[in-house]
């Protein structure tokens, strides 16, 4: 039976990386091992991993995650509180196959978009 997935995207510094994720979106580092070149961070009981690409280009990167929530509108003003800054072309709207989502870019360009199911 599954019962998690912890998807693993790329990055290119891990200090830039790890000060986005708990700074702008409210996570907390994952563990007490500091592994080179490799990030867990963890919100509620979401988890993200993240291993080093030096070398990624940030317009070439196609790296996406979902990320269910209960308090969309909650998590939105939270974030814009911190200074997060929201996806140009994704705004927090209602979509036509009935989610309410928003969607935000992190350093190296992993597009991270939060929804709920709405009624």
């Amino acid at each position: 039976m599954l019962t998690a997935i912890h998807p693993k995207l790329p990055m290119r510094n891990k200090t830039v990386t790890k000060d986005f994720y708990l700074k702008k979106l409210g996570f907390e580092a994952v563990g007490t091992a500091d592994f080179d070149g490799y990030l867990m961070v963890e919100k509620d009981r979401v988890q993200i991993h993240f291993f080093e690409f030096k070398d990624l280009d940030p317009k070439e990167n196609y790296g996406q995650v979902y990320i269910r929530t209960d308090d969309i509108d909650g998590l939105y003003r939270t974030l814009q509180q911190a200074g997060t800054e929201i996806h140009p072309n994704g705004s927090l709207q209602i979509k036509p196959w009935g989610q309410k989502e928003f969607s935000v870019l992190d350093p190296d360009s992993n597009l991270l978009t939060f929804l709920q199911d709405w009624p």
